[in-house]
């Protein structure tokens, strides 16, 4: 027999419905409580972590995290104020004047005192024209006094000037280019230009040291001699000659003479290193001259081939660089060790010589007394000549 088919009908499905709505389901109300102990659990766990770092690990380890995040946020660059202060007022402007009339200017400073005069140091070529003219010093108060010039140097373009002890507001502090490094922060003070931009601070680093700069001391176009600088890329202008180049510290570390000029080239300063500059202010200081020795010879380049045809001096070699002996003087060590005319001397010892420049600035780094060993090329062979120095005033 069959079972019967169960049909259901639209009465049933009310049924149903009224029942759903006498007794409803009971929903899952375990989930957000669940989700509310997670969020408990992750809230406590962050805070537990914070203990542990500040006070449950040692305070060394602690401190170390606090203060590598202070490093770095904290650098900063406060300047170089203070070294200017200490040092600009032993700044001074130097004026050369002509019958009253202002003809040349430049910047000096006060590098050391006596009982009674103060000295201080610029270029040569600021007041290479004193003999006929005033030179005056101007200080950071405005004050005008008229200076004497001690003495100069033109192959170390050095000049030493001197007030009145009392006169002076402050003396540089002189230091040292041994301790220097390349990228050294370093700044000049001097007077640029005219007077609206009298002692302007400029500020660069070291840029190079020992750098050998041929410079030509007359309106020719010839080197005459060649200096040993330090090099930097603080502004350096027109009347900042003879002012002082400066470390960090406002410490005097050389004498600013030059600035090289070019298409192209920018950022390009020199100056005197102040050890050489002290030994030779030193000596005119002490009333003496500064001696070099002499060699005795009066020379042109090898180069100039033309100039020396029409001397009478025709060469036959190979050489494109050295000095020819134009003229021998009589007592001199040149004559004394039998040099000639026409010899091509082209090495003093282990220094070789590529122009007259270059024979100056090897010939000066030795003594009065001193024996050299000049290579010379003559009648197209090499010798070699013992030379025995003398100072100009012994020949």
């Amino acid at each position: 027999m069959e079972k019967e088919k169960v049909k259901t009908t639209e009465t049933d499905l009310e049924n149903t419905k009224l029942y759903d709505m006498v007794y409803p389901k009971k929903k899952n109300t375990w989930a957000p409580l669940v989700v509310l102990i997670c969020i408990i659990c992750l809230v406590m766990g962050s805070c537990g972590t914070f203990i542990a770092l500040r006070y449950i690990l040692p305070k060394e380890k602690a401190n170390t995290i606090i203060n590598k995040s202070e490093k770095e946020v904290t650098v900063t660059d406060t300047g170089i104020a203070d070294a200017v202060e200490k040092l600009y007022d032993a700044v001074v402007v130097v004026e050369v004047l002509q019958n009253d009339q202002l003809i040349g200017s430049g910047t000096g400073f006060v590098y050391k005192t006596d009982d009674k005069k103060a000295y201080i140091l610029t270029n040569n070529h600021v007041v290479s024209a004193a003999a006929k003219v005033k030179v005056k010093v101007m200080f950071t108060n405005n004050k005008e006094i008229e200076a004497t010039v001690e003495g100069a140097d033109e192959y170390s373009d050095l000049a030493v000037l001197s007030v009145g002890v009392d006169d002076i507001i402050s003396v540089a502090e002189i230091g040292s280019t041994e301790s220097m490094r390349l990228g050294d922060t370093v700044f000049t003070v001097g007077a640029p230009l005219d007077t609206s931009y009298y002692w302007t601070v400029t500020r660069g680093v070291l840029s190079g040291k020992d750098r050998k700069v041929e410079v030509s001391l007359s309106n020719n176009n010839s080197s005459d001699y060649v200096m040993k600088v330090l090099q930097t890329d603080a502004s350096i202008n027109s009347g900042n000659s003879g002012g002082p180049l400066a470390n960090s510290n406002g410490q005097v570390i050389g004498i600013t003479n030059m600035k090289l000029v070019s298409s192209g080239v920018e950022g390009i300063g020199f100056a005197i290193p102040i050890e050489d500059a002290v030994k030779y202010a030193d000596t005119i200081i002490g009333g003496g001259e500064v001696k070099r020795p002499l060699l005795g010879v009066s020379m042109q380049n090898l180069t100039e081939r033309l100039d020396l045809y029409k001397r009478g001096i025709t060469l036959n070699t190979e050489l494109t660089n050295g000095v020819v002996v134009i003229e021998v003087q009589k007592g001199s060590p040149a004559e004394n060790a039998k040099l000639k005319r026409g010899d091509i001397i082209i090495g003093i010892d282990d220094e070789e010589i590529k122009n007259v420049a270059t024979l100056r600035y090897a010939l000066y780094t030795y003594n009065v007394g001193d024996t050299i060993t000049l290579k010379v090329e003559r009648e197209g062979k090499t010798q070699s000549i013992k030379v025995k120095l003398t100072a100009a005033s012994e020949e």
